[in-house]
């Protein structure tokens, strides 16, 4: 298993860089930290609660871009180190499916010496972990210079800043990208891994692409919506929260911490919340601040210990008994029950939430923005426990039913199932 007691380390004078390498011993890679054995157990995170990252037990936090406020960069490392953490820091690279031209020489100078400038600005802090140089890169581009641009970068990077490692985070891999990262970027000093559903399928991915160096798991969390049970429609089922909890613990136990030879630690997705298909997919946190079981889960991978306030268990929820994978239509304007079961284990009373949102008709990819759903009102009557009355909407359309439980104490749990409304007959 990789070794999860290791990764704190010791206080640095704010003006001293951190010297991390990343050695091989005995066929076995090792990340060290001023010389010390360091795996990361991190959180993607561009605005979460650093506090408590800290205090559940992470070391790390990744990030995806350094922005254009300088200042609140340096803020962020700051408060990063006060608490402990080490940041692996995002440089911002053009995607092709965004527009950029990796044929125009002249974009591809700018941008690189754009990015030597940020390293130049942050290189120095001694919160910096390593450089993520882009991320998801490989998604839908088909021009391979981008991977020139990459190994120019990672040149950079050595010459401005030789106390940290780069890497490019990946979506996914097979033997060609590798192939090709090792023709045309073979300075990068590692890779990043982001899986999600098909995490477990690491091992035979990292064998059949002949990858033998070392990783981080930069993503990693749900099972994602595109690759979830669907609606006859269409529309992808979500896990719960509990549920996704119980996936958080084998995935990590059984692929990431059970590789001691590459893996150098990992980054779970995502330490907040964000509107990705439903506001409740990827983030370990809900909108409004609550952490979920799955927050409860990763400090029990990182400390070995449960929290002393754990939040609450939920079951999947229904609708007149049918669930999200019974494709839920219902006729608009009628009575409808909707109900699931929750459980607190400190015997916390729990308050209850249902809403409704009109279903998201997102196509984009990759974390690209998206706008939340409006809300729609179902005229809810609450019953006692996890049950309400509702009047299906009076608009044919596609909808999505969620609920959430309070602890009282910071904690949620939540679920969700879409459902579709067609006119009465």
């Amino acid at each position: 298993m990789c070794v999860l007691a290791t990764g704190t380390r010791a206080e640095t004078p704010a003006s001293t860089p951190a010297e991390v390498r990343i050695v091989e011993e005995g066929g076995a890679y090792r990340l060290l930290v001023d010389g010390q054995p360091y795996v990361v157990r991190g959180a993607g995170s561009a605005s979460g609660d650093l506090e408590q990252l800290a205090a559940r037990g992470g070391n790390s936090v990744r990030t995806w871009s350094t922005g254009t406020d300088v200042a609140n960069v340096h803020a962020m490392l700051d408060r990063a180190h006060r608490n402990g953490l080490t940041v692996a820091m995002g440089l911002a690279v053009g995607k092709e499916r965004h527009g950029f031209d990796y044929d125009d020489a002249r974009a591809v100078a700018v941008q690189l010496d754009e990015l030597r400038e940020q390293v130049r600005l942050y290189r120095d802090h001694p919160a910096v972990l390593m450089w993520l140089v882009g991320n998801e890169l490989n998604l839908e581009h088909r021009n391979p210079k981008v991977w020139d641009a990459v190994e120019q970068i990672t040149r950079m990077i050595h010459a401005e800043d030789p106390n940290h490692p780069v890497m490019t985070p990946l979506a996914g891999f097979d033997r060609a990208l590798i192939d090709t990262l090792k023709t045309r970027a073979p300075s990068l000093d590692l890779i990043g891994i982001q899986l999600y559903g098909d995490l477990e399928t690491l091992p035979d991915k990292l064998r059949e692409a002949d990858w033998t160096g070392p990783y981080v798991v930069t993503e990693w969390g749900p099972t994602g919506h595109w690759e979830s049970p669907l609606t006859a429609w269409g529309a992808p089922v979500e896990d719960d929260g509990s549920r996704k909890a119980a996936l958080f613990q084998q995935r990590y136990r059984d692929v990431i911490a059970a590789d001691t030879r590459q893996c150098l630690g990992s980054y779970v997705f995502l330490w907040g919340h964000k509107q990705e298909r439903t506001p409740t997919w990827y983030g370990l946190f809900l909108p409004t601040g609550e952490s979920t079981p799955a927050v409860d889960a990763m400090q029990r991978l990182w400390t070995g210990q449960w929290p002393d306030n754990r939040a609450p268990s939920i079951a999947p929820a229904t609708i007149d008994g049918r669930g999200a994978t019974d494709s839920v239509v219902l006729a608009a304007g009628t009575a409808h029950e909707a109900s699931t079961t929750a459980h607190d284990p400190d015997g916390d009373a729990l308050q209850w939430r249902w809403y409704a949102l009109e279903e998201s008709t997102a196509t984009s990819i990759g974390g690209d923005p998206e706008a939340v759903p409006a809300e729609v009102d179902l005229h809810a009557r609450p019953d006692a426990g996890g049950r309400i009355r509702f009047t299906a909407p009076g608009r044919p359309g596609h909808y999505r039913l969620f609920v959430e439980v309070r602890d009282g104490h910071g904690h949620a749990a939540y679920a969700n199932l879409p459902f579709r409304v067609e006119e009465a007959r």
